[in-house]
């Protein structure tokens, strides 16, 4: 179905400048040059000790934005922020956030995920966060949620084999490469059927590694590309070595963002999770529910991409076995992930069109229903 148009959407700010609190609106403003300005190329910027003390943090000069390119944004309209260029703000701009409830995810220059700000909590339920520390402290119900969601990630890689080899009979593969897919999907099966007998987190994870394993070993015959900048063999993360392998580092770090906002909209706490062990500095239920859609959302979406030509090799930068997207090429992706995000479906339990980001949210209030004794969980399994 055509993407949907949402009365409050992300905005993704790729251009340098400032986002400043305008009355009762937000308004960013870019600079006259987008190059970013370092004590390197601009050796003024450097301030001596005595200096610190009269220097106020990160100044918005005037005299260096271009005015023109103004662009005032109802607060209304705004769902949450991504930022990739380098944009200065104020505390008086973060406070007008956390009163609007609105996120926002940062990113480096190289389009890596850095980290959020995450507003005070306003759906507050100290009910479902106690009942959610006992299903992690509880080793027997870690394990009931963990299982859902390696078993619904594993049933959705299935779907996305399943679906390409249907989609090969049409003449799109060769006889070789479906072979292959049969096979990939034969070995799939026979290793998610041992999903159920795990017995312990590492064990689960070591399975959906393997999952994982055989179902990167066939993308290069899911990606129908010429290009050798395009082959694909295993998957590499830090840093990623190639422009596939960067492809799946950006767009599963949109999808992490997107499951971060999602879970900002409910009252669950986003610190504690089941698959992934929580930790310092991350907001780690957000891997748990992104591992359930970054088959069919993210990887979906680089197939398309790359077979369509529409991102290609000079939308990557290469240096020294480290590859990632350019301004341009995470432009595409973004609005290729967008409009996916918007997209809508007839629900099969509701009985009426969602839009693949509500798919999210609705995730989240599956599961607040299963920590509070109220209905099993059951992890989302695409259908189509």
């Amino acid at each position: 179905m055509p993407p949907s148009i949402p009365t409050k959407q992300p905005f993704y700010i790729f251009s340098n400048g400032v986002l400043m609190r305008k009355e009762n609106t937000i308004c960013f403003v870019p600079y006259a040059t987008q190059e970013e300005v370092t004590v390197e190329t601009d050796p003024s910027l450097y301030l001596e000790p005595d200096e610190l003390e009269t220097y106020a943090l990160n100044p918005v000069d005037e005299t260096l934005l271009d005015t023109s390119g103004r662009r005032v944004i109802p607060v209304n309209n705004i769902d949450s922020f991504f930022v990739f260029g380098e944009v200065n703000f104020n505390s008086k701009f973060l406070n007008f956030l956390t009163r609007n409830r609105i996120p926002l995810h940062l990113f480096n220059y190289y389009g890596f995920y850095s980290g959020s700000y995450y507003p005070r909590e306003h759906l507050l339920s100290g009910y479902v966060v106690v009942h959610q520390v006992k299903h992690y402290s509880s080793r027997k119900k870690r394990m009931v949620l963990a299982h859902e969601f390696i078993g619904a990630a594993a049933a959705n890689i299935l779907r996305n084999l399943k679906y390409y080899t249907a989609d090969s009979r049409h003449g799109a593969l060769g006889h070789d490469s479906l072979e292959l897919l049969f096979h990939a999907i034969t070995q799939v099966e026979s290793l998610s059927a041992g999903i159920a007998g795990a017995h312990d987190i590492p064990e689960l994870m070591g399975i959906e590694g393997n999952i994982r394993k055989v179902y990167y070993q066939v993308w290069q015959h899911l990606l129908r590309s010429a290009d050798p900048a395009f082959s694909f063999s295993e998957r590499v993360k830090r840093p990623p070595d190639n422009a596939v392998n960067a492809l799946v580092s950006f767009g599963n770090s949109l999808m992490y963002s997107a499951c971060l906002t999602e879970i900002y909209r409910t009252q669950l706490n986003p610190t504690v999770s089941f698959l992934h062990e929580p930790s310092e500095r991350r907001f780690s239920l957000a891997l748990d529910l992104s591992e359930v859609f970054k088959p069919m959302f993210v990887d979906r979406m680089i197939f398309k991409l790359v077979n369509t030509r529409a991102i290609q090799a000079k939308h990557f930068t290469s240096a020294l076995n480290f590859c990632h997207l350019n301004d341009a090429g995470r432009k595409i992706v973004v609005k290729e992930f967008e409009e996916r995000m918007r997209t809508t479906i007839k629900h099969r339990g509701l009985g009426r069109s969602v839009s693949y980001r509500r798919l999210i949210r609705l995730e989240c209030y599956k599961l607040i229903k299963h920590l509070i004794g109220e209905e099993s969980y059951q992890a989302f399994r695409s259908w189509w």
